[in-house]
């Protein structure tokens, strides 16, 4: 076969195309950081980068349903930490209410601070985060009680559990239900009052009455509230315990997932720089023996 001209030169343009676009992949992978630009460069690196980016994705999702978790527990505890200061307050009020010798004007003190407490109590009950009430199970858009009445405003079941899923196949119930903390365990039911705001109707009407047996009998009912609450308050901190190992775990994960994804995609910037150093060098090589075979002409043998 017989090579001519025209041959060598559009065999020279192939090669240097070639070599030119070796050169090129590394330069952007230099500017990129990725060993890939489009799926076609590596569809194996390609794929894994898909499954890594999404596991990645979801982790941080669950991250921040656990933060908005922690969060609504955190609001919740610190309500309870506060309705346990007022149950402490009323139950050393009822100590000193159920005194005999106890004047009437020292009673209406009393009694005067233990409305105060009730009153105090009812704005607990309608606590909200983020626009949320926290005690009204899924009616989080109204509130527990009627603050005019002290009356249930809204039925609440105590199945009525919020889950947050914090993971594949794992979720937690973040909410309290107001029956259960303000009926002593029970639903609660419209226009009924709870256990806990009737004992502390129940003691200002004996206060009011100046029966300082009906106090001293009440001291056990705010004792049940007491423990009712406790109860709650060792479940809700239970459940803030798990959300701290969770969150734990999932940190973890996304550092190794990120590690892992970073592995997958991003290039060795040395190793890249010493592959493009040595790509340049041959398409320098090819752009010199191109010249040498371009530069011959017919006039060149002529003279």
């Amino acid at each position: 076969m017989r090579v001519t001209n025209n041959m060598l030169i559009n065999n020279m343009i192939g090669y240097i195309g070639k070599n030119l676009y070796n050169m090129s992949k590394y330069q952007n992978q230099l500017a990129t950081g990725k060993k890939i630009s489009v799926p076609s460069d590596n569809p194996v690196v390609a794929a894994r980068a898909l499954k890594l980016r999404t596991d990645v994705a979801e982790i941080e999702q669950y991250q921040r349903n656990v933060e908005d978790a922690q969060s609504w527990l955190d609001i919740t505890e610190n309500t309870l930490s506060q309705i346990g200061d007022v149950l402490q307050r009323a139950r050393e009020l009822a100590v000193q209410g159920a005194n005999g010798p106890l004047g009437q004007d020292d009673t209406n003190k009393i009694k005067a601070e233990v409305e105060q407490l009730r009153t105090q109590l009812i704005h607990l009950a309608n606590t909200t985060y983020a626009g949320r009430y926290i005690f009204s199970g899924y009616k989080t858009d109204k509130p527990l009680i009627d603050e005019s009445t002290g009356d249930f405003a809204i039925d609440v079941s105590n199945s009525e559990a919020i889950k947050f899923e914090i993971g594949v196949g794992d979720d937690i119930n973040i909410n309290v239900t107001g029956g259960d903390l303000f009926n002593g365990g029970g639903d609660a039911s419209a226009t009924n009052r709870g256990k806990l705001i009737e004992d502390f109707d129940n003691f200002i009407t004996a206060l009011g009455n100046g029966d300082h047996s009906a106090v001293s009998n009440l001291i056990a009912d705010i004792d049940d509230d007491i423990n009712n609450l406790l109860r709650i308050r060792a479940d809700v901190g239970a459940r803030q315990n798990r959300l701290e190992l969770t969150a734990n775990r999932l940190g973890s994960d996304n550092i190794a997932f990120t590690k892992l994804m970073s592995e997958n995609e991003d290039v060795d910037m040395s190793e890249t720089i010493i592959n493009l150093k040595n790509e340049e060098n041959v398409y320098r090589a090819s752009l010199a023996g191109g010249a040498r075979i371009i530069m011959p002409t017919l006039v060149d043998f002529l003279k």
